[in-house]
């Protein structure tokens, strides 16, 4: 999980989370990763608007989000 994080955050794309807080409540976070440590790594969240502390051991899963661009014809 961690390898894919610290690419994520190395090719500055956005990810989609499912993570499990401290409580037990799983919730869907696009984020973009700012800050990656041990145990730790700081996102900025578009869920909440706003730089949250996630804990990597309770991410459940993460999926890079593909932007497609789109032509004009």
């Amino acid at each position: 999980m961690k390898e894919q994080l610290l690419k994520a955050m190395q090719r500055n794309q956005l990810v989609d989370l499912m993570y499990i807080s401290r409580s037990g409540e799983v919730s869907k976070r696009r984020v973009k990763i700012i800050k990656m440590t041990a145990d730790l790594f700081q996102a900025y969240c578009f869920v909440k608007y706003a730089k949250r502390t996630f804990i990597i051991d309770n991410v459940l899963a993460v999926v890079p989000v593909i932007q497609r661009e789109r032509e004009v014809i």
